[in-house]
């Protein structure tokens, strides 16, 4: 065990009601908080030291950040570690939000891990909250919520796994360390012990943070074969914290990503999504192309590794792909800023950005004269998109979002060659609809190039391009564009009934006011019956 014990005097118990807490390092006082106390100075007599490894390679930085992060929630902590001690249960706070706090990071999770079964968890937390439910029952969990405070509490595990799916057979446990074994990495695996705040580290989880290393308790192939998802959050943390896998983590994830498989879609869009919402998505993709992960669940990023001839006659299509990613993250605004159009993070541009290419490994040609071209790569990309995020059981709006993103990132391409005309400017709005602000962000993402020249180029024609569609947009709102005659305008016009017909219709004035601007009701029903006459 790598953890001291905590005091268990009178004094010590006391302080705990106070709400004080000192942290030690090497036998010395690093920092002290008394919740409550309003000098913030209090005698030893009331002050509780949390047990912590004395070893030398441990910062004190990473101490100080925890008490800031646990202080607010320590009433709490408190609260409920004596109502469970009081039952005759243990009752510890446990991974995310114990990791979080010595990272100095915000967790929105209170997660506890108890002796009590989950009939005694239950009355405990019906009686301290204001309510409670069945979250999972046959998985020993319970939930609860007091105020603006919602905990999860679980008994004890120590499950085993068959091998060939992902259900688990359920077991209760007796003791918090055969628990925390079962965790999928170390920094996971480390609990605070309530009330008497403990902190329980088997297996050095503290000393993994500090040298931001990423192993798993038990052996990685064990712990992998246990759920192959802990593979994808193996990279999900290198995304979201910067920890580096050890090569033993590396290598078992490598010899065991086709276990992938037997996961269910669900739970790998739901990993892939943590991952893309990250710091730093880039560093988790790498570790799943690397490690063969992607070709289980993302087949179409590896596929861009394509192989660059010897002329280098066009770009290495997977690293312009994460190129452009880290360029379209740049682009997003500040996170949680609602007045942004686009505020970090977003999922549909970062999406978008990682799969826009996605349709060049299906459309090279090697052209007479040692050229490479990629005709239809957006078209034939945009389908691809759709049926990997479909598979992926990504919402519909989601992959309709992202899918016509990827078609229209080329549309811009030609516009620094010959100004567009109003009609064509009109076009490209109308066809981006609500995505437009988006499409902005990828279209400028999307300039990867060295020559210098070329980019400023780049630059001032879409530069140049939104001001046009900002003056635009102001002198004929084109977000909210439609046709002068709505559809039972234009039935009346041609004496027809709502069908097929009416829809046709109702296209070619939109087309006439793509291309014409505002003309008028009396003009448009004009050309509308001449189209008419026309078509007859």
């Amino acid at each position: 065990m790598r953890t001291k014990n905590l005091c268990r005097t009178a004094a010590a118990t006391a302080a705990v009601a106070l709400g004080a807490m000192t942290l030690t390092w090497a036998g010395h006082c690093v920092y002290s908080f008394h919740y409550g106390c309003p000098t913030r100075r209090c005698s030893d007599a009331h002050r509780v030291t949390l047990g912590l490894m004395s070893s030398p390679d441990l910062p004190p930085e990473i101490l100080r950040a925890a008490v800031a992060h646990l202080a607010p929630t320590l009433p709490l902590l408190t609260d409920l570690g004596e109502r469970f001690a009081g039952g005759g249960h243990e009752l510890a706070l446990v991974g995310g939000p114990v990791r979080d706090a010595f990272l100095a990071r915000t967790s929105g999770d209170l997660d506890f891990t108890t002796s009590a079964s989950p009939e005694e968890t239950e009355a405990i937390l019906a009686d301290w909250g204001d309510a409670h439910w069945d979250m999972g029952r046959e998985f020993g969990t319970i939930g609860a919520r007091k105020g603006g405070d919602t905990v999860e509490v679980t008994t004890y595990r120590a499950d085993a796994y068959d091998g060939t799916t992902r259900k688990p057979v359920v077991a209760f446990g007796d003791n918090l360390e055969d628990d925390l074994v079962r965790r999928d990495f170390t920094v996971n695996a480390m609990a605070l012990r309530l009330p008497g705040l403990e902190l329980v580290d088997p297996h050095g989880g503290m000393l993994d943070l500090a040298a931001r290393r990423l192993r798993t308790p038990s052996a990685p192939e064990v712990s992998f074969s246990d759920d192959p998802l802990r593979m994808m959050r193996a990279a999900r943390f290198v995304a979201q914290i910067g920890l580096v896998p050890a090569p033993e983590v590396i290598t078992a994830m490598t010899e065991a990503a086709a276990t992938l498989e037997i996961v269910s879609a669900e739970r790998i869009r739901d990993e892939l999504v943590k991952l893309l919402l990250a710091a730093d998505p880039v560093a988790g993709l790498r570790i799943l192309v690397d490690t063969g992960l992607a070709e289980q669940m993302l087949p179409e990023l590896p596929a861009l590794r394509l192989e660059i001839d010897e002329h280098h006659r066009h770009k290495d299509v997977y690293e312009h792909s994460l190129t452009v990613l880290e360029q379209a993250i740049d682009l997003e605004g500040p996170e949680g800023d609602d007045e942004h159009p686009v505020p970090r993070p977003d999922l549909v541009l970062r999406l978008a950005a990682l799969l826009h290419d996605i349709g060049k490994p299906r459309t090279r040609r090697f052209e007479g004269g040692g050229g490479v071209s990629f005709h239809h790569h957006d078209v034939v990309g945009a389908k691809l998109t759709t049926k990997r995020l479909k598979a992926l059981r990504f919402d519909k709006a989601t992959t309709a979002a992202v899918a016509r993103l990827v078609e229209l990132h080329l549309r811009f391409h030609g516009y620094g060659d010959g100004q567009w005309s109003d009609s064509a400017v009109r076009r490209y709005v109308t066809d981006a609809g609500p995505l437009l602000e988006r499409l902005h962000r990828l279209t400028r993402a999307d300039c990867t190039t060295r020559n210098q020249r070329k980019a400023a180029r780049l630059r001032g024609a879409y530069d140049d391009l939104e001001v046009r569609i900002g003056e635009l947009l102001e002198q004929e709102e084109l977000d909210k564009v439609r046709p002068e005659l709505d559809g039972n305008e234009i039935a009346q016009v041609l004496g027809i009934s709502p069908g097929p017909v009416l829809g046709e219709a109702y296209r070619y004035l939109l087309q006439v006011r793509l291309d014409e601007g505002p003309i008028g009701p009396e003009l448009a029903a004009e050309r509308l019956r001449s189209w008419w006459a026309a078509r007859a």
